[in-house]
This record gives C-alpha cells, structure tokens and sequence, in this order.
C-alpha cells in the first residue's frame, strides 16, 4: 500500500516436509488460517452490505416513486435504508477495502512462511498515502485496482472452498476421537449413560470403535500437511497476479529506478566536481603560485625559496591524500582488489565500534552490484556509529539462490525505520536499482537487524 512499485518475484516453490511433529503443527496452522478465513468472511460482509443496502433502498424507493408514494411509510423506509447504505459506504468500504488487502499479504506471508509456497504480489501505488486521498481519488485508486478484486475473489473462494479444505483434517481428527474413540473407551455418566452413544452399524464393538476412531485421528494428522499445501496452491491460483499485469508493474518499476538512477548519478558527478573544486584543485592552484614564486626567489632569497619549495611539498602531499580519498569514494582501491568480503572486513576495521565480519563469497558478484552493496554496508555501519548507540555490531555476508545477501546487525536501541528520513530509504533506492530488497527490523529497544538481498550471480 505503499507508494512504491515493487517488481514481481518469481520465487520458487519448496520441498514438503515430513515427521509427526510438522503434521501436528500443520494441523494447528489450518485452524489458523481458518481464522483468517472467517475475519475475510466478516470482511466480505463489511463490503458487500453497505453496497446491497443502498441498492435496495434506493431500488425500492424508485419503485414506490413510480406508484405515486402509495405507501408513503415504505419510502420513507426505503430512503432512509438508502441513506444509511450511502453513509456505510462512506465510512466503512475504503477501509474494508485495505483489510482486504492486508488479509490477502498476510495469506501470501504465512503461504510463504508456513506451506513453502510464495505468491507474488502486485498492486498499483497510489497517488499518495492512503490516508491523504480524498474518498473520490482513494475509491478510484482501489477499484481501478485489479490487486483489489483479486482480493476480492480471494475471500469469497476462501469462504465457499477454503473453508471446506481447511476443515477436513480438523474434522477427521474431532470426528474420529469424539465419534469413536469416545464411546469405545466406554465413558459414562454417574447416571451410567454413556457421554456419547456409539454409532449404531453391525459390529460395533469398542476394539472395532477404537481402530476406526485411531485410523481417522492419524487420516486427519496425516493429510493436514497435503491439505496446507493445497490451500496455499488454491490461493496462489487466486491471488497471483497475471503475466500483463506482471509486466506492466515491472515497467513501472524499472522506469522509476532508472529515473532515481540517473538522479543519483548526477548528484554523485555533482559531488565529485564541487569536492575538486574546492579541494584538490584549489591546493594545486595554490601549490602553482608557491613554485612561481620561489622560482623569482631562487636567485635572490635562496633562503626563501626553500620555504616556498617545502611548502608546496605539503601541499602537494595535502592534495594527494585528498585525490585518494575522493577516489576512495569513488571506487575503493580495496574493493577492486580484494573483493566485496575483504572490502567490509576493512570498513569493520575502521569502524569505531567492534565490528564482526562472518561468512564468505566463492566468487565476484558484478561490479556495480559490488559497488552498490559496499557503499550500502558503508552507510548502515556509519547510521550504527551514529545513532544505535550499539556496543557492537555484525555483518554477515553469503550468496545462496542466485542472490546476494548481507545482514547488519547491532545491539542498539533500535527504533530504525526508512519513513524517518534516515539514509535507509537512500540505500532502498540504490539496491532498487538491481531488483534488490532491503528488510528492517528493528524495534523499539532493539535489537536492530538489517537484510540486504540483490539477485546477481558470482564469476
């Protein structure tokens, strides 16, 4: 809901699981989404009323004014159902509309997170903050949407088959040990009624109870992973977006970062220009008119023009040190040399904390990708000296799945957020520029973690 496109990943799908301890846990994670299932149908509720009550009140009072108000307490009914309707809508749809949207990422979360299936996301940005629309641009911003009725879909398949999927294995289970397994374990009343009278069919005795209540229990443990897995496919099926809307959100993605880009790029050939101008070229100016000046003096003020000589020594020591400092900012001699890991382990070197480098690369990402990864790891350590107030702090650096990953981590007191106006949206936006994602954790009190993550591949 952000003003952001972000691109489409294509994520790949992970291998089942197996043992009874993730069944178990899958079963506890259908009933978890079967709550989600049921805040989508109050949802769904929130939407759908408002809608058909303004509907109906205005279609009948259309009605009774064709009759000429023969029934004049029926209009006034009606019209006052309209207009409650009309204020419902109001108030309540566009923010029906965002939990729709909220309930349907945290489905692809959790699908991700719990089943190993991920559902790619797309959703137009708006014009601005949600909450700074009027009800006209932001209503028009949600249904212009085809994220928003895919969501939609979402939760009335989710209530019509989700909910009969999700139940399967909880029914087995509750079915087989209060069906069977109950009777057959003979409990009874101080009356001596039975708490649950046995199902009545031949031979039904309670070894025969006992066996088929223990078949269906382990049927429902068993079948909770398949069941999980298949709600997660159903809901990828219904919530991924298609490949036009895929490629068109791409588009916008890549013409907003090539624009930030060439900003950036410009801002940088801006800073390098005034840093020569008043730095290194300046000194050598003035280093120019100190070597002018002692040669006029050398004949006649030896003396002098050996002060002028030393002079112009420094100065020329001052404005190569300040050369390579620039070019250090360009493109740090270390980097190209020993690579992105040994790159970091300097910047942990010079870094006023204590700094712990782990990990390794087996090879050299691209070197933009490189550059663009350094400098980002450059600036989070320089935000942790400044303002965690962290005692130490942890970089990890790996490539795994065709991507590089790095994670910065302190013991500071957290806080961190890129809506702050912190140089965490400025490294967003660089790694954007590679399809790269920056996640933040960091709560109040802390700890602070960090992830950088740009698909690229070693050489």
């Amino acid at each position: 809901m952000s003003g952001d496109v972000a691109p489409v990943a294509v994520a790949r799908e992970s291998g089942p699981r197996r043992g009874l301890a993730w069944s178990l846990g899958a079963l506890s994670r259908t009933l978890a989404f079967f709550s989600l299932t049921l805040a989508g149908v109050v949802l769904l509720a929130v939407i759908v009323g408002p809608v058909a009550l303004t509907v109906l009140g205005f279609g009948h009072l259309g009605q009774d004014m064709h009759q000429d108000f023969a029934l004049a307490g029926e209009a006034t009914r009606d019209l006052l159902g309209g207009l409650i309707g009309v204020a419902c809508c109001y108030l309540l749809l566009p923010r029906a509309l965002l939990g729709a949207r909220w309930l349907a990422a945290l489905t692809r979360e959790l699908s991700a997170r719990w089943c190993g299936v991920p559902i790619a996301s797309a959703y137009r940005p708006a014009p601005a903050g949600p909450e700074r629309l009027g009800y006209r641009r932001r209503m028009d911003w949600l249904l212009t949407d085809a994220g928003t009725w895919r969501d939609l879909l979402w939760l009335v398949v989710n209530a019509v088959l989700g909910s009969v999927l999700l139940l399967v294995p909880a029914g087995l289970v509750v079915g087989g040990a209060v069906g069977f397994l109950v009777p057959a374990g003979g409990d009874l009343h101080p009356g001596g009624h039975p708490v649950v009278p046995p199902p009545a069919f031949p031979g039904n005795t309670p070894l025969v109870l006992a066996v088929i209540g223990l078949a269906m229990v382990a049927t429902g443990v068993g079948s909770a992973p398949l069941v999980l897995r298949g709600y997660a496919r159903l809901a990828r099926l219904v919530l991924s977006p298609s490949e036009q809307v895929a490629l068109q959100l791409r588009v916008m993605h890549l013409d907003r970062t090539r624009r930030e880009t060439l900003d950036t790029g410009a801002a940088e050939l801006r800073r390098i220009e005034r840093d020569l101008h008043d730095g290194a070229q300046a000194r050598l100016v003035a280093m120019g008119l100190t070597l002018d000046a002692a040669g006029r003096l050398i004949d006649t003020d030896p003396a002098a023009a050996r002060a002028l000589l030393i002079e112009a020594r420094d100065a020329s020591a001052k404005a190569l040190a300040e050369l390579r400092d620039l070019v250090r900012g360009i493109h740090p001699p270390v980097l190209a040399d020993r690579g992105l890991a040994d790159a970091i382990r300097a910047l942990a070197l010079d870094c006023p904390l204590r700094v712990r480098v782990t990990g390794s690369l087996p090879g050299r990402p691209p070197a933009p990708v490189e550059s663009a990864a350094y400098f980002a790891v450059c600036e989070l350590l320089a935000n942790v000296a400044k303002h965690s107030g962290a005692h130490a702090a942890e970089v990890d650096v790996r490539h795994s799945d065709g991507a590089l990953r790095i994670s910065v981590f302190d013991d500071g007191c957290g806080g961190a957020s890129p809506a702050r106006g912190t140089g965490l949206s400025g490294i967003a936006r660089r790694l954007a520029a590679f399809d790269g994602v920056l996640v933040v954790s960091s709560p109040v009190g802390g700890p602070t973690m960090v992830t950088m993550e740009l698909p690229c591949a070693l050489s």
